[in-house]
């Protein structure tokens, strides 16, 4: 009974690897096929191997169109990305520390703003008036700070579940020697968030680089394109040039897909390293 049922779960195991692996890589093959095209025949958007190989030239005309803005927007969305993931680990981990050692009558109330952050949906009319307010809209400074409190429950919430893991005594002994309250937490707490950390820079690494709706609200103008908004330049009110459009999609996948294929164990490890406390 037991070999039926290990043999019953490596199957379904096995199946569920093949279906979740075709699921995947059946867009991805529309894609590279699509961008391998010339213009007319990846206009009739068929799933078929192109007829002309042209992939390479496709690529080089995506990065030459409009004056190279494709390099301008991944010089933009790099900045974007970089500075934005820097903020949400700094302030995730110091809010996080923070809420789960120090013990307020404001706790619950910090905890259900917290949560609405996941829950309630941006607004984007009066956001942009308090931008505009503060003289930040249409900067990367105020997408960066979007950016940031759009991502910062999140990061707050993952943190906080690794926090509780670290036991209390080791506050207790730096504090002993000496330590002040952020040497306490820059020299014994943030190093052993290093998995969490990984975790939080991939996901939100992920997630700004490929965002489309914020920059398109908050950082409008082709000087401020992201790599994202990019891809407006291969579509007009008559005619779309597909090829480029998916060649572009490509070129823009490539290195978050590979961010994450190179740290999903790090990514793992760190979404449960919390999950259990003791």
């Amino acid at each position: 009974m037991n070999a039926i049922r290990k043999r019953t779960a490596w199957l379904v195991g096995l199946l569920g690897i093949l279906v979740t692996t075709l699921l995947f890589l059946t867009p991805f093959a529309f894609i590279f096929t699509q961008a391998a095209k010339d213009k007319n025949e990846a206009s009739l958007l068929q799933f078929s191997w192109p007829t002309h190989f042209q992939l390479w030239d496709n690529i080089v005309a995506v990065f030459q169109a409009r004056d190279y803005m494709l390099v301008i927007a991944f010089i933009n969305s790099t900045i974007l990305t970089v500075a934005s993931v820097a903020l949400l680990v700094i302030l995730g981990s110091l809010i996080a520390f923070t809420l789960d050692r120090r013990k307020s009558k404001l706790n619950p109330l910090i905890n259900t703003f917290v949560l609405a952050g996941l829950i309630i949906p941006p607004a984007v009319v009066p956001t942009i008036w308090v931008m505009q307010s503060l003289g930040i809209f249409k900067t990367m400074i105020g997408l960066i700070l979007i950016e940031v409190a759009f991502g910062l429950s999140f990061t707050v919430l993952t943190m906080r579940a690794f926090v509780a893991t670290i036991p209390k005594e080791l506050d207790e002994a730096a504090i002993v020697d000496g330590a002040g309250p952020l040497t306490l937490f820059f020299r014994v707490i943030f190093p052993l968030l290093r998995s969490v950390i990984v975790t939080i820079i991939v996901v939100q690494s992920i997630f700004i680089f490929n965002d489309f709706q914020n920059p398109l609200y908050f950082l409008p103008g082709n000087a401020n394109a992201t790599v994202q908004l990019t891809l407006f330049n291969f579509q007009s009110q008559y005619a779309t040039s597909y090829n480029l459009l998916f060649a572009n999609i490509l070129v823009i996948t490539i290195p978050m897909l590979v961010l994450y294929i190179f740290f999903q164990r790090q990514i793992v490890a760190g979404m449960t390293s919390g999950a259990v406390k003791g």
